[in-house]
């Protein structure tokens, strides 16, 4: 009877550590309040969207003013609150349609004209949502230097 009850505790232990030891653990979702912080620590003179988009216009540009269905060509470096880089483009851009891309960069690549230039801060449930994504923790505020180089169309 000892060596059943000693086995069944054995199982018990050594599979909840394995539960434990695979168990992915979601980090709780990026919230304004973070944004709010990142702002006041770099000294942003950021404007919020009714989507709860913030955007900064260094230079708005002299060209034109893309739509929601436009393709664009944008040069940009995306990271996180913690300035940690998880992807960017050459100097000479990426091109593709605004109406296929994250909602963040939909609404906020349209207030800049060609030439244009800032940042977007963009809460995660205008960017990857709570899922993580290629890398992209779930939940994360993403923020993004953005040079609008041309529209195409």
């Amino acid at each position: 009877m000892k060596s059943y009850l000693y086995l069944f505790l054995s199982i018990v232990l050594f599979t909840s550590c394995i539960d434990s030891e695979n168990e992915v653990i979601q980090p709780e979702p990026q919230t304004e309040v973070d944004i709010l912080k990142y702002i006041e620590d770099n000294n942003l003179d950021a404007t919020k969207t009714e989507s709860g988009l913030y955007y900064v216009i260094n230079s708005e540009g002299e060209g034109t003013r893309p739509t929601s269905s436009s393709n664009v060509t944008v040069a940009y470096k995306g990271y996180y609150l913690n300035e940690s880089v998880f992807d960017q483009s050459d100097s000479n851009g990426i091109s593709f349609d605004l109406n296929q891309v994250i909602s963040g960069w939909t609404e906020g690549i349209q207030l800049f004209k060609e030439g244009g230039e800032g940042l977007l801060i963009v809460p995660y449930n205008l960017g990857y949502g709570i899922n993580n994504y290629r890398g992209i923790p779930g939940g994360s505020v993403l923020v993004f230097d953005i040079n609008l180089i041309s529209v195409n169309n």
